[in-house]
């Protein structure tokens, strides 16, 4: 059943183990009820992504992503023809004797059983689902300008067999972690929130919703730290919410359950993932954890 409140689908997410703000529900839920899609942009590790399977799971609907790249065009997106599928076919026919009918041959290379539906099409046909249009920022302008058109009507024509329409709007989520600018119309198309790096105490809880078993003191620390390398800035990818998690799992499983600098520095590598943010963040860890 939807949601019939902001409240009630914070309610929802947290249940997943995502903790959202009162702006991140109360856009959420507008995007629900409004049948909007919902752009989120921010920094990378915000939850962004882990905001649209929060909703698959809060509202028990199936998850469908689209991974965005450089060079992704409409056929990656919707669907394509199994070829392989359709020659054996064509030989299964010839075997059999083979049809005078060469415009019913034809007909029948383009049935369903040989249509690859991709993920805008996949979303389609299940709908009700939720599309995840992870990173489109990284897609160029044309595949921009035909995303728009799917979510104008969501529906698309495939010549061989006709329109595909969405019986029920899937839920679609956008993210972008805003490599470019995405155009005015695509903008104007949805709603919008910029999603950005938890205070302290929202970390510490998501922290322990993610992650119970790491101790609350342990949590505590690091999440200090990380809040403080952030503050800092000068790293050339500042830690997430999702680097946070592995942080502290990190330690949770080398039995850590007080910081120091020999372990914070050995389990570095689950929190940043440049060399040269490295030798900044264990410059930075021995000021903050030095007795």
């Amino acid at each position: 059943m939807e949601p019939t409140s902001a409240a009630e689908i914070a309610a929802r997410l947290e249940e997943t183990g995502y903790l959202s703000d009162e702006g991140l529900a109360t856009v959420t839920f507008l995007a629900l009820r409004m049948q909007r899609p919902l752009l989120l942009e921010g920094e990378p590790g915000t939850g962004k992504t882990a905001l649209a399977e929060a909703i698959a799971a809060g509202l028990g609907l199936p998850l469908v992503r689209l991974q965005c790249y450089e060079g992704i065009d409409a056929t990656q997106a919707l669907y394509d023809w199994d070829f392989p599928r359709q020659i054996l076919h064509l030989r299964a026919l010839e075997a059999a004797g083979g049809t005078n009918d060469v415009t019913e041959a034809e007909k029948s290379l383009y049935d369903e059983r040989f249509l690859l539906a991709r993920p805008v099409l996949a979303a389609l046909q299940q709908a009700p689902a939720v599309l995840l249009v992870d990173e489109v920022d990284r897609a160029d302008d044309e595949f921009e300008a035909f995303l728009l058109e799917v979510l104008s009507t969501y529906q698309v024509t495939i010549p061989e067999l006709g329109t595909v329409r969405a019986s029920t709007p899937p839920v679609v989520v956008l993210t972008s972690n805003r490599t470019r600018e995405l155009h005015d119309a695509l903008k104007r198309r949805c709603l919008y929130h910029w999603i950005d790096h938890p205070a302290p105490a929202r970390e510490m809880a998501i922290v322990r919703s993610r992650a119970p078993e790491i101790s609350a003191a342990l949590t505590e620390q690091v999440v200090a730290v990380t809040q403080g390398l952030r503050a800092e800035g000068g790293l050339q990818k500042p830690p997430g919410v999702a680097e946070t998690l592995d942080w502290a799992r990190a330690l949770h499983h080398l039995g850590t359950t007080e910081l120091d600098l020999a372990t914070a520095s050995a389990t570095l590598g689950a929190l940043v993932k440049y060399r040269e943010d490295g030798e900044r963040v264990r410059q930075a860890l021995d000021r903050m954890l030095r007795p």
